[in-house]
């Protein structure tokens, strides 16, 4: 009797997970995979592009700011370990390790200086952040490479008019097959998701406190 009741559970959570397995990824995924973002911003290509060839899994996740392009920059300068932070949630990348002090509302002279072949520590068991390449006021590409996992994050400005830009991040994932099945299950997926639109909206709340205080 015992064996048969773990049975039927089991069949049980198989069939509930076939079902909201698919229902994730063709619902709240396609949301959260292009949050904030326009069509033309999902459709539009983006510096970096080219670095992940046949990615698992590409976002474009975006959102509009009260700043200009100068008010934006220096936050993703300063970015990393021992640096300025992520500007996503404090607690959780020190508990990970990512970080060693909360993110930072300040500019930091000491890190306004970034070029390609540079390198953004990141703290944890996560690799560091390479520079690919890097356009001022306008665009930031990291290339990561791990061990099985290939990723691009590409930071986009566009200015809309005087006191509103556009910031758009495209990130392209592509791991192997076994890795992508473990680590992209709907809890990592979405929690890359939270950690991601954390980043956006800190360094958006950053950005417009910058251009109230008029100081760029």
């Amino acid at each position: 009797m015992a064996n048969s009741r773990w049975k039927s559970l089991a069949i049980g959570v198989g069939v509930a997970g076939s079902i909201a397995l698919p229902a994730y990824y063709l619902l709240v995924r396609r949301w959260h995979a292009r949050w904030g973002a326009t069509d033309e911003e999902v459709a539009r290509a983006r510096p970096g592009d080219d670095l992940v060839e046949g990615p698992w899994d590409v976002s474009t996740r975006a959102v509009t700011m009260r700043a200009t392009p100068a008010d934006i920059w220096p936050w993703l300068l300063q970015m990393g370990y021992q640096r300025g932070g992520l500007y996503s949630n404090d607690w959780i990348d020190k508990v990970m390790g990512v970080l060693d002090e909360p993110s930072s509302w300040e500019i930091l002279p000491e890190f306004q200086h970034l070029e390609a072949g540079d390198v953004i520590p990141i703290g944890g068991s996560g690799p560091d952040w390479p520079v690919k390449s890097i356009e001022p006021h306008k665009s930031l590409v990291l290339d990561i490479r791990d061990e099985g996992v290939d990723i691009s994050w590409s930071f986009g400005l566009y200015e809309l008019d005087e006191e509103h830009t556009r910031f758009v991040l495209r990130i392209r994932i592509r791991l192997k097959p076994l890795m992508h099945v473990l680590s992209f299950i709907p809890v990592s997926d979405f929690g890359q998701f939270l950690m991601v639109r954390w980043m956006l909206l800190g360094i958006k709340a950053r950005a417009e406190a910058l251009a109230a205080r008029g100081e760029t």
